[in-house]
């Protein structure tokens, strides 16, 4: 009893918060009765659940269609539908041939199933906000007059001064007045290595705070802050209908226009004109509105996207929307993040360049006796680059960091100094011109240079970077010799670092140093040029440009839950080499879809002239609609190989 009852409290939640997807299913559920009613010959019952499911079904499609009806004084295909779909029960009623009530229904349940995959697509954009306001804080900790307050963010203004300690959410945006620490900022720029910030810098509100305790000056009210406009940004994108999708909603209109007056008068002027009986001329009439609905023209192109979802999910490729799959094979042009999605997103030792007389392992071992104390992600990248090669190390004491510049301490009774160029010349005798020539040429490969110095002579240097992925350089000429006519890569890093890491891929438009709505402005700018873009993304910083651009393609690893959200389509197990067979499902499903188009209008044409020349019935007009619809489903089905 308790299941049972589980059960219907389930199915009501669904009908409470998934309207649509409650009607389709229901409709679909009533037909199937009527039909079984109908094979032991329970007509009256079979009636009844028919127009129960006309009910429930199409109820949105006839609100939908009578509203633009009266408010916009458009005719559109909700309202053929709903007038095929009465035409073919009236007329089954007349001639009690009870299957063409059912086909009636089958036209319902079509656009119910539509409209609920819509509905279901509307609902992301507010679950992406709601994941976007998750990294911020709800409080924070005011402080006035040397008292500690916790109060909500929101009730923060301009000139508050704000206590953040270690390893705590950055409020609002602030400036710094006290204190330095590293602050942690992929989130919002993507940058793949935390920011050392000291008094005088600014912050933003969800950044992570690394090891120092900042007294912080509230500069721009919470509404105002970078995150909440990266949240406006997600919000406009989603609003803003892509040139497709209103080429779409404009043929719907004109062909529901040219049926359903058509309709009208194939139903008036043939007694007149050709002198039929009105008997014939609205049995005729009545036939066009069958054969002319657009059911084989949907079948030509939902099946095939659905097959090709099903496709891309066997390979990895995950498609969120069915449009999204036609869209990616007509897209020439491509946008790329660069942390997370061309390289890994994690710093790794790449290079180790030793004192004569000193071995590499001996630099890595006294370099991870420093490092594996230190939380900071060069010394985590150090450490783990140690522990990879088998390294044993002796711990370091009397160990002292000075933030945003390096680490100090004490190995076999020698003071060994780790850090970046600045602290080790500022404390060591004799700074050796190799090392500076080779740090020189390091960073303008993109790298971040360590000193490692011992006894006031520096007896090596290690270089971390974040790497490029394996695959990401014969993904970029794969995209090439597919006539993708523009590759571009966009970063919140420095312009040293991403002109590096793009000339080593072969990518020639290269957009660093950027902010969110940076981005989004790239992406504009793209559409202008060559109007389907992608944007290929991993980081929060990413959504706007995800959202906004005409495919939006998230790493599912690397990426984050709101990129995730705001992405057309996820990369499972970050293979960014799917991208290629992600272009290449879309291309071959766009030229099932321009198949099925022609041959749908084709046949859909050839019924029309044997309705008008008096060469077909009902049932063959039923029979001819129904499996020209049934011919162009198995089509699509063919993008399951």
């Amino acid at each position: 009893m308790n299941q049972k009852n589980f059960s219907l409290s389930q199915y009501l939640q669904i009908a409470q918060y998934y309207p649509e997807a409650f009607a389709a299913g229901t409709c679909a559920v009533l037909i199937f009765f009527s039909c079984f009613c109908l094979q032991i010959n329970w007509v009256g019952l079979a009636l009844l659940i028919l127009a129960t499911a006309y009910v429930i079904g199409g109820y949105e499609s006839a609100k939908e269609g009578i509203t633009t009806l009266w408010s916009e004084k458009e005719l559109d295909v909700d309202l053929l539908m709903i007038v095929a779909a009465l035409g073919a029960a009236a007329l089954g009623l007349w001639q009690q041939e009870y299957h063409l009530i059912i086909d009636g229904g089958v036209l319902i349940l079509i656009f119910a199933i539509s409209g609920a995959l819509e509905t279901f697509a509307m609902e992301r954009t507010e679950r992406n906000i709601q994941k976007l306001m998750a990294i911020t804080p709800d409080t924070a900790r005011l402080i006035v007059d040397n008292q500690e307050t916790e109060i909500p963010v929101n009730q923060l203004k301009v000139g508050d001064f704000v206590l953040v300690k270690p390893g705590e959410l950055i409020p609002t945006d602030s400036i710094i007045i006290e204190g330095s620490s590293t602050i942690n900022q992929a989130p919002i720029t993507g940058e793949s290595i935390p920011v050392d910030k000291t008094v005088g810098d600014e912050v933003f509100a969800g950044t992570l705070n690394g090891n120092g305790v900042l007294r912080l000056q509230v500069n721009k009210f919470p509404e105002s802050s970078l995150i909440q406009r990266v949240i406006r940004l997600v919000e406009q994108a989603k609003t803003e209908t892509p040139p497709s999708q209103r080429f779409v909603e404009k043929f719907e209109k004109i062909y529901a226009k040219v049926i359903v007056i058509s309709g009208l008068l194939l139903g008036i002027l043939p007694p007149f004109l050709l002198n039929w009986s009105w008997e014939t001329t609205i049995y005729r009439a009545l036939i066009f509105l069958v054969v002319a609905s657009p059911c084989a023209l949907m079948a030509s192109i939902m099946p095939t996207l659905l097959s090709g979802i099903a496709n891309g999910a066997r390979q990895g490729i995950l498609f969120k929307n069915g449009a999204q799959l036609e869209m990616m094979g007509e897209v020439k042009a491509i946008a790329f993040d660069k942390t997370g999605t061309l390289t890994t997103g994690k710093l790794q030792v790449v290079d180790i360049i030793p004192k004569k007389g000193k071995s590499e392992n001996e630099v890595l071992q006294l370099a991870a006796a420093l490092e594996s104390c230190s939380e900071h992600p060069i010394g985590k990248a150090i450490t783990q680059a140690a522990i990879i090669k088998n390294i044993q190390w002796q711990q370091a004491t009397n160990i002292k960091a000075k933030t945003g510049e390096g680490i100090t301490g004490i190995v076999d009774n020698e003071i060994i100094k780790v850090g970046k160029e600045n602290l080790i010349k500022s404390e060591v005798n004799n700074f050796s011109s190799y090392f500076l020539d080779e740090s020189n040429r390091l960073q303008k490969e993109g790298k971040t240079i360590i000193f490692l110095a011992q006894s006031q002579e520096i007896i090596g240097l290690i270089s971390v970077a974040d790497t490029v992925r394996l695959e990401a350089g014969q993904m970029i000429n794969q995209l090439k010799s597919m006539n993708i006519k523009s590759i571009a890569m966009l970063t919140g890093d420095n312009q040293k670092t991403a002109h590096s890491v793009a000339q080593n891929l072969g990518i020639n438009m290269v957009y660093s140093e950027l902010l969110p709505e940076d981005k989004l402005t790239v992406i504009k700018r793209l559409q202008q040029q060559n109007r389907n873009v992608a944007m290929v993304g991993d980081g929060i910083n990413d959504a706007p440009a995800l959202s906004l651009a005409t495919v939006g393609i998230a790493m599912g690893n690397a990426g984050s839950d709101v990129t995730l959200e705001s992405a057309d389509i996820v990369l499972m197990a970050d293979r960014l080499e799917k991208l290629v067979e992600a272009i290449n499902l879309g291309r071959r499903a766009n030229r099932i879809i321009k198949q099925n188009i022609t041959f749908a209008i084709s046949f859909i044409f050839l019924l029309l002239v044997a309705n008008f020349t008096g060469n077909i019935n009902m049932p063959l007009g039923v029979l001819g609609h129904e499996g020209s619809t049934v011919l162009v489903t198995l089509s699509g089905l063919r993008l399951l190989k």
